[in-house]
């Protein structure tokens, strides 16, 4: 067989939907079908941080339905996710297991950045020009009903992105409790869009000048996508024509709108809320030219598939975004640059010289990477508490494409290079969370990266050349150097002694003299 049927599931916060996929080496990623079904969750849960019995029976019988459709297309595999509005019920756990019982459909829930990654993959993976409008400066501005996600761009490269706990449905929530008419709506939503705004401008954007703006979402982008159908620019509007545009909404009533633009009335004052909050952004960044892809959540979970099995391949670099992420954060928290790439460059050596020692995964190794940059972020904080400050801010921090379990082994990794370790079934409070085989992950990319610091201890960059070999139950590390290095022999052993407990082989320094 040369290629399979895929459906993706989104349980989103407005609703679930469903699409149908052939994937093929020859067609790459091709719809088949599409199904929406309107489900307000988000107010709900984001009020309650509960799904009703009724919501609850509502997403058993569509799920239902779903199941039905995808048989009759013949699916070999699917993948549902859960978004915010699910992330944030408190008895997901239970809710999830009645679902999957009722069913036979297992939903996993995203993490945000997971969740943004997906869809700024999608955009990539499904559009050509991507690559060329992101050489330019540019926002990818992601909608949800939760939040939004800002992600800027340039030179073809991820420079900062950051969650704001304004999305659609949030808001409009907000607007009801205070029982705001629409014509208010420009100026309260503005509000409160802007005061999260003014902080991300001052943290990323301040004399940066953004070209264009990417936006996700599924109230505008559908219309935009309408609007310039059958021009040479599909997708693409100015600044210009979209303040025209909503300008010209905000001027009749929602029926008018709805019928003008053939949608629900009671899409319109959700319509609308996104519209204000990409004019803001507009407003913040003095963008000039508006792009509405028109993918979906589950476009990205079609494409992430299709990318692992090899029906497509990636014209972007995405691992080298995550990368570009976190060098972001240590810049951020004042992070050495010359030390990070220093223990990057040794602490990738040895894991790549003794994968047959370890047994870990690539993404392991992008794991390892990203402590590597961010091993000494804490020091913003604190010197003497470098451990602890470390772990709370790479947790209280989005590195876009890390699920919250590999942002949580990168935190402990950090903490552990700094810290004493702590074993499995200690009731520490940090490895809550981690199964047994994770928490053999932490312990293995702790020894690794401890190893990589103790060529470092005295930030001097001694090394010019670490060659590693493996030889009987010893790990030769041979350093090419001029420098006295007495103090890297010295204080090595502690850090020697924690590797040859994880690994049963003992790491020994051997220096010739260039």
């Amino acid at each position: 067989m040369t290629g399979e049927v895929f459906a993706a599931i989104d349980v989103g916060s407005y609703e679930m939907a469903l699409k149908v996929f052939e994937l093929s080496l020859e067609n790459g990623v091709r719809e088949l079908d599409h199904v929406r079904h309107r489900m307000d969750l988000g107010s709900e849960t984001y009020a309650t941080g509960r799904i009703s019995h009724r919501h609850v029976d509502e997403i058993i019988r569509i799920l239902c339905d779903f199941r039905k459709i995808m048989k009759s297309y013949g699916v070999t595999h699917y993948h549902a996710y859960g978004t915010s509005a699910v992330r944030e019920t408190r008895d997901i756990e239970v809710v999830r297991d009645l679902i999957e019982r009722r069913t036979g459909i297992h939903i996993d829930i995203l993490s945000n950045s997971e969740q943004r990654f997906l869809d700024y993959k999608s955009i990539a993976l499904k559009h050509a020009k991507f690559k060329d409008i992101i050489s330019k400066p540019t926002a990818i501005v992601d909608i949800g009903g939760g939040s939004i996600q800002i992600s800027l761009f340039e030179k073809d490269t991820l420079v900062a992105t950051q969650n704001l706990r304004t999305g659609v449905l949030r808001l409009h929530t907000t607007m009801e409790y205070v029982h705001a008419t629409r014509l208010k709506y420009m100026d309260l939503v503005s509000e409160l869009v802007n005061s999260q705004l003014s902080v991300f401008s001052k943290l990323y954007l301040k004399d940066n000048s953004i070209e264009n703006i990417i936006i996700i979402d599924d109230y505008v982008s559908p219309l935009v996508q309408r609007y310039k159908k059958d021009t040479d620019t599909p997708g693409f509007v100015t600044k210009q024509e979209y303040m025209g545009f909503l300008e010209q909404a905000n001027q009749v009533s929602d029926i008018v709108v709805a019928k003008k633009l053939n949608i629900p009335e009671d899409h319109v004052p959700l319509l609308y809320v996104s519209g204000v909050i990409i004019k803001c952004i507009l407003d913040a960044t003095n963008a000039s030219n508006i792009w509405a892809p028109g993918i979906t959540l589950c476009d990205g979970i079609a494409y992430e598939y299709a990318e692992k099995k090899n029906f497509i391949r990636s014209p972007h670099d995405f691992e080298q975004d995550i990368v570009a992420c976190a060098q972001n954060i240590s810049k951020r928290f004042m992070g050495s640059k010359s030390r990070r790439e220093t223990l990057q460059k040794i602490a990738l050596n040895i894991f790549d010289n003794t994968r047959e020692l370890h047994g870990l995964s690539q993404r392991d190794r992008l794991l390892l990477n990203i402590a590597t940059i961010l091993h000494d972020c804490g020091k913003y904080i604190s010197v003497v508490y470098l451990g602890d400050c470390s772990f709370n801010i790479i947790m209280s921090t989005e590195i876009i494409g890390l699920s919250h379990l590999e942002r949580l082994i990168v935190a402990n990794v950090v903490r552990y290079n700094h810290e004493d370790f702590e074993y499995f079934g200690s009731q520490s409070p940090y490895l809550e969370g981690l199964s047994k085989e994770d928490y053999l992950r932490v312990a293995k990319l702790t020894a690794l990266l401890r190893i990589a610091n103790g060529l470092d201890r005295t930030h001097k960059q001694k090394f010019k050349d670490v060659k590693v070999s493996l030889t009987g139950d010893e790990m030769i590390i041979n350093v090419d150097t001029k420098a006295d290095i007495t103090l890297e022999k010295g204080l090595f052993d502690n850090r020697a002694a924690f590797f040859e407990e994880v690994f049963g082989i003992r790491p020994v320094i051997r220096q010739k003299k260039m």
